[in-house]
């Protein structure tokens, strides 16, 4: 009776795969970033008010102001949803947008 031996594993293979979907993610989630930056009108800041503003928010402990925030966040995007939404009903041609990709700001404003 014999035992079929099973190929070793190549873990450097797999490794460099896990590594190359690590980076992707991290593109993505930068990307990401961005365009909140930017569809939240934040980039007309400057870098340092920024980068202020969000150390602050992360060094908050208040939960009470961070509910607020969160409910409008929750706000923010839920208005936008909606504006897609009515803006599409009104030209049924035009195609909706990806989720995650590039879009304009609500408005216009993030032009330069």
């Amino acid at each position: 009776m014999e035992t079929a031996m099973r190929k070793p594993r190549d873990f450097d293979t797999e490794l460099k795969a896990l590594e190359e979907k690590a980076r992707e993610l991290k593109t993505r989630k930068v990307q990401q970033l961005g365009e909140l930056v930017i569809a939240t009108g934040a980039d007309q800041l400057s870098s340092d008010e920024l980068a202020g503003a969000l150390v602050a928010i992360v060094e908050t402990k208040d939960t009470g102001k961070r509910e607020a925030w969160a409910k409008r966040g929750v706000t923010f995007f839920e208005s936008r949803s909606r504006r897609a939404a009515s803006t599409s009903q009104r030209n049924p041609r035009s195609a909706p947008a990806q989720p995650g990709g590039p879009q304009s700001p609500a408005g216009g404003t993030g032009s330069q």
